[in-house]
């Protein structure tokens, strides 16, 4: 596609393309195509100018051939991103606050002033529905307040200033409405789908295909502890599934033949064959919008105790206008006390704290699906780390394949990466990699795959039963036995890496020998989460002793525990919460997912199951655990700013009331201040929201 560079600086480009303004969809795909180039950094497009803002970390000649292979049709972006884009939110809201204000003016200056005091009374009555509505149900809250001060405005013929508190309010609310709808999409867009693959079935065999290539009647198998990618209707199979992120219910539902299941719910036990009924993602999210207007879960504790004190002082504004009035019998000093109230302001600052701490969250590979998770993050004094995939890389490794059966490393290997394919976990991903790193095709050969939660996994290939799992589960679970002469073999093992055990009827078949090393920025960012005022690091790990603790001696945690099971982590977590500690749980597999949900801010690793994912309440990069520090300290500022808000909020407009009462300050000036006041404490909240958008 044709395009001109504006301004080429170090490491940057102003690109301009040869049409005069793009539509949203078309800016949309274009930053879909950008972010989706690995070496640009970061990326703006801006749909008016046709203009797009390029940050790279490579040789530009690169990006100039990536900007001329782009074309609007040749690029294949989701619809749900497309039809979710807050960029026509955004423009949509900036046409009307523009709007609103060159309205107030162009009227200010060529409408006369009877017409605009019919227009001023008129706008007037919405503002006093309001508040008679308000005062039919008992209550005393901010819409007494406007409606009394616009009033009495009026009844004392001072036009000017209803009109000025009206146009102030207005766009109070354009601003308070703006940030709700955006603040609900973003949060929506961190819970909505991510998944890219799905099992069909075809001929009675199972193949993993991308979730674009599935259509509307396939039949779709889904094992435990995956994520369900479709709405349909179950033909075979019976389950427990959880659709908390959906209805928001605690308990599990069962599902079975004729069940109807939902994009996005989580398969905790069993398997189903599902006969898909819609393959768009949409109706999860716009669900998802719903639960989250109904139950208002981006608010945080602290957001939601200062609106409720803001509105319990409205009474005392009241009362304090009458008593000056009685006190003074001057109506200009008692109506300077109704021009001003705390609540606007703390209505729209506390969520713009709220979203920018998620939106800075986000530009650190930090999705967080609510302030009440920040808020509790801030709060939390015990943190619990499951060790595979968390405290040890995310990506573990095949080392070597040691046979006790005869068979080559390969076949035993293929036939593991056949079963482990199923369920994905850190582990089974180093042995499916290990196969197709060696190109060792495993067509479906097994009959039903049976995973037991963290033990391993049990089929048939053939007559022939193969288990595939921990020593607890292979040896103790299932009475496999060693072949006979194969001790010594078995004996000397290298200590220094994880074994996942395979048997065949009984008979250990071979041991995959997987290298699971700590990560190297462990230690450190356990020490700093000590010093960022956790009291107890916790690691709990299904492995050995032995191995926990040269893993815990590592990484410094103050306790650990080997040779846990799932309920063993949620009890712990459970334990630790009737103890009145604030608990993180931070994991990535099927196997934390009781866990997860136990504990009052679950944290699981991007890579992770994709159960472990849908349950927590916030998702970090695989990459980097330094993202646990970053999490902890935007939680903390995220309750500073709304404290100093709340503190200047109350203080700025105190000041008000009492240089009104003192005659210093008329009730337009006072109106003026207030509602001025409110939008700029609203857009120090959003400083660093808007330096995103920019």
């Amino acid at each position: 596609m044709r395009f001109f560079i504006k301004h080429d600086a170090y490491k940057r480009l102003r690109i301009h393309f040869d049409m005069n303004q793009m539509t949203f969809r078309e800016a949309d795909i274009l930053q879909f195509y950008l972010d989706g180039i690995k070496e640009i950094s970061s990326s703006k497009v801006y749909e008016r100018t046709a203009d797009a803002v390029i940050l790279y970390d490579c040789d530009k000649n690169k990006i100039i051939n990536a900007l001329r292979e782009f074309n609007f049709e040749n690029v294949n972006v989701p619809e749900e991103i497309l039809e979710n884009s807050g960029r026509e939110i955004n423009s949509l809201y900036q046409e009307k606050l523009v709007t609103k204000v060159l309205v107030r003016y162009t009227a200010k200056i060529f409408v006369p002033m009877p017409i605009r005091r019919a227009i001023i009374l008129a706008k007037s009555l919405k503002y006093i529905k309001n508040g008679l509505g308000c005062l039919s149900k008992a209550k005393i809250e901010v819409p007494v307040l406007d409606a009394t001060a616009i009033g009495v405005s009026i009844l004392r013929s001072d036009f000017e200033t209803a009109g000025s508190v009206m146009f102030l309010l207005g766009i109070g609310e354009i601003m308070e409405e703006w940030t709700h709808k955006k603040s609900v999409d973003d949060l929506a867009k961190t819970m909505s789908l991510n998944i890219s693959k799905a099992w069909l079935l075809r001929d009675g065999q199972e193949v993993c295909l991308p979730v674009n290539e599935i259509k509307e009647g396939d039949l779709v198998v889904v094992h435990m502890g995956t994520v369900i990618p479709f709405d349909g209707v179950v033909v075979s199979g019976e389950a427990v599934v959880n659709q908390a992120s959906l209805t928001g219910e605690a308990e599990a539902v069962r599902k079975a033949e004729d069940s109807l299941v939902y994009a996005g719910t989580v398969l905790e036990e069993g398997e189903i064959t599902l006969r898909v009924t819609k393959t768009s993602g949409l109706g999860k999210f716009d669900q998802i919008v719903k639960m989250i207007e109904e139950s208002e879960k981006l608010k945080s504790g602290v957001e939601s105790k200062a609106e409720h004190l803001a509105d319990s002082l409205v009474p005392y504004s009241l009362g304090a206008t009458f008593l000056t009035y009685l006190l003074t019998r001057n109506a200009t000093k008692a109506l300077s006390i109704l021009m001003v109230d705390f609540s606007c302001a703390i209505k729209l600052a506390m969520p713009i704290s709220v979203l920018t701490a998620i939106k800075q969250g986000r530009q650190n590979q930090i999705n967080i699906k609510g302030g009440k998770f920040l808020e509790a993050v801030a709060e939390a004094n015990t943190i619990v780390f499951d060790k595979t995939g968390t405290l040890t890389k995310a990506t573990p490794t095949v080392k070597s394949v040691v046979s006790f059966s005869g068979a080559s490393e390969d076949e035993l290997l293929r036939i593991a990466a056949c079963l482990e394919e199923h369920f994905p976990h850190s582990m089974a991903n180093a042995v499916v990699l290990a196969a197709k790193l060696k190109n060792l095709e495993h067509e479906e050969m097994h009959s039903k795959v049976e995973y037991i939660v963290a033990h391993g996994i049990s089929s048939y290939i053939g007559d022939n039963k193969v288990v595939i799992g921990s020593y607890h589960f292979v040896f103790e679970d299932e009475k496999c036995v060693i072949p006979e002469g194969k001790e010594e073999l078995f004996n000397n093992l290298p200590l220094e890496y994880s074994h996942l055990y395979m048997a065949v009827n009984g008979k250990l078949a071979a041991v995959i020998c997987i290298e699971d090393p700590v990560r190297e920025e462990a230690a450190n960012v356990i020490n700093r989460l000590k010093h960022a005022g956790f009291e107890k690091i916790v690691m709990m790990t299904g492995d050995s002793y032995r191995t926990a603790k040269a893993i815990a001696n590592k990484v410094g945690v103050t306790e650990f525990y080997a040779e846990v099971l799932p309920e063993d982590k949620a009890r712990f977590v459970e334990e630790e919460k009737a103890k009145h500690n604030k608990v993180i749980m931070v994991g990535d597999g099927i196997n934390d997912s009781p866990a997860l949900s136990a504990a009052d801010v679950g944290v699981a690793i991007s890579e992770g199951a994709e159960i472990a994912r849908e349950i927590a309440d916030i998702t970090i990069s695989a990459n980097d655990l330094e993202s646990l520090v970053i999490l902890k300290n935007l939680s903390n500022e995220m309750m500073r700013r709304i404290s100093k808000n709340y503190n200047n909020i109350v203080g700025f407009n105190a000041s008000l009331i009492a240089l009104g009462v003192a005659g210093v300050l008329q009730p337009t000036t006072s109106a003026l201040l207030h509602n001025i006041s409110t939008i700029a404490f609203s857009l120090k909240s959003m400083e660093s929201y808007l330096l995103e958008e920019k």
